[in-house]
């Protein structure tokens, strides 16, 4: 029975493994890749819009 006890949880995590692995594939591109991708435009956007705002000189 030590081996039961032994391969359940390499077993376990295999199956959430895979299950986490699918819900990636199936999440990929579809219907929701515009709005994906114009978020992450839109957070680039902001990303490189705050880097290049110039400092106030000190006098």
């Amino acid at each position: 029975m030590d081996y039961v006890s032994a391969l359940l949880p390499p077993a376990v995590m295999a199956v959430f493994f895979i299950g986490v692995i699918r819900v990636i594939v199936k999440t990929q591109g579809g219907a929701n890749k515009a709005k994906e991708d114009a978020a992450v435009d839109a957070a680039l956007a902001r990303a490189e819009g705050a880097r290049q705002t110039p400092a106030r000189p000190e006098a």
